[in-house]
């Protein structure tokens, strides 16, 4: 991923440093296994553990041998057998490349979705705030970008924290999908290992068998992880599209934080743009043809071919990287977001309160008016409100067949918009736990 769009945490995780003391902390987490099966002596492994290391002086070394072997794993085991001369026969004894790479590529993974993880549980955190806090702010719901029916900007929120959880839900699960490795060889028989010590180098690492493996550990493991990542990037474009929507001039309603000395425009000074919210919708559509790249990783030739590897040393650094960089980039707007709650109501009246017409549908249906007729007398008195601008109480009131079936009384209750409102408690209770 571009500077641009990286922090400095994800970029270490991701960073070729991090990669190969990974791949040695796989390789010793085997040789302690050998040792423990009688192949590997004690002085040894002592030598190994403490003799071999990854510095910035080691990847040089590596990428050294790269540019001749044109093999960044046979690069690496050269580069770590230097540093120990006299054992190097122990050293990647039984090993393919891809146990290595693939099992390294799990503990990477974990470590970034855990730091991806704690961001979500940051955006929770202040949606839930946000939700509490406008619990009872009344705005306009809309479908179709049309006015439809009252509800809370809380009510909004409450919505996207909902779908945060799921997303953390989500991202769990993908963590534990890919929290597998394989020690099995070149296509995942053993010839040259033994199952035991696959199982006790995983165990050492923290990770879990791979059940049945081929040369490499199945990819729809990843593609799992690439998944639950770009659905917890589409949400983020959920929210930030109606953040935009209702930053717009004719709405002016939410904005994102605009800062001292920001400018909006090279051409015109008066401009105050969504531009993060944009950013985030943009970085979204990445992440989602990141998972197509994923879902073809899947599919490959026999026990393996490496078509899957050019495109995963880009994909999944670069999506989680994305996906780090949006969610911190979410929390920085909630935390700064201006809120109109004047404007909110002003917008209400746009529609001449046109947008009770369900409830006084359900109560002419009430006093026994067959449904299709009951819209019938509705509609007619909502289009004449809405043709001569006029409250849509007052037209009502001058309906003949209305004044004949709904006291004035009872119109006042159905025409208020704190009506619409009654089981919000029932909602909220719902999705945050103790409410």
């Amino acid at each position: 991923m571009i500077e641009r769009y990286t922090r400095k945490e994800l970029k270490e995780l991701w960073s070729d440093l991090k990669k190969f003391q990974l791949w040695l902390q796989v390789e010793v987490a085997v040789c302690k296994a050998w040792h423990k099966k009688g192949k590997i002596p004690q002085e040894a492994l002592r030598r190994i553990e403490t003799g071999t290391k990854v510095d910035e002086e080691t990847v040089k070394r590596i990428n050294h041998y790269e540019k001749l072997y044109k093999h960044d794993v046979l690069a690496f085991v050269s580069a770590i057998s230097e540093q120990i001369p006299e054992y190097s026969h122990y050293f990647h004894m039984g090993l393919t490349s891809s146990d290595v790479v693939d099992t390294a590529l799990a503990l990477q993974i974990i470590e970034v979705l855990s730091v991806i993880l704690q961001d979500v549980e940051k955006v929770m955190e202040k949606l839930k705030e946000l939700a509490l806090r406008e619990k009872k702010t009344l705005t306009m719901g809309r479908t179709h970008g049309v006015h439809a029916e009252p509800m809370t900007l809380g009510l909004k929120f409450l919505s996207w924290y909902a779908e945060m959880e799921r997303n953390r839900k989500r991202l769990l699960e993908a963590m534990e999908s890919i929290s597998y490795g394989k020690l099995s060889g070149a296509v995942g028989t053993y010839s040259n290992l033994d199952p035991e010590v696959e199982r006790l180098a995983l165990e050492e690492l923290g990770l879990k068998v791979e059940p049945v493996s081929t040369q490499i550990v199945p990819r729809d493991r990843h593609a799992q992880v690439m998944w639950a990542i770009s659905i917890t990037a589409t949400s983020l474009e959920r929210f930030a599209t109606e953040i935009r929507h209702l930053q717009r001039t004719e709405v002016g309603e939410l904005q994102e934080p605009f800062t001292e000395g920001q400018r909006g425009s090279s051409a015109m000074p008066h401009k105050k743009n969504p531009i993060h919210a944009e950013r985030i919708c943009g970085l979204a559509r990445l992440i989602r043809g990141y998972l197509l790249t994923s879902l073809e990783n899947v599919p490959l030739w026999h026990e393996r071919d490496i078509s899957h590897s050019s495109a995963e040393r880009v994909i999944i650094p670069d999506a989680t990287t994305a996906l780090d960089y949006m969610l911190n980039l979410f929390l920085e707007i909630l935390e700064g977001l201006v809120i109109d709650r004047e404007r909110m109501r002003e917008n209400m009246e746009l529609s001449f309160g046109l947008y009770a017409s369900s409830k006084v549908l359900v109560k002419l249906m009430e006093k026994g008016i067959p449904r299709d007729r009951a819209y019938d007398i509705v509609q007619r008195c909502a289009m004449r409100s809405w043709k001569e601008k006029i409250p849509f109480e007052v037209s009502l009131k001058e309906d003949q067949e209305v004044r004949q079936l709904i006291t004035e009384e009872e119109l006042k209750e159905t025409l208020d918009p704190q009506s619409f409102l009654k089981n919000i408690e029932e909602i909220y209770s719902r999705v945050i736990k103790d409410y």
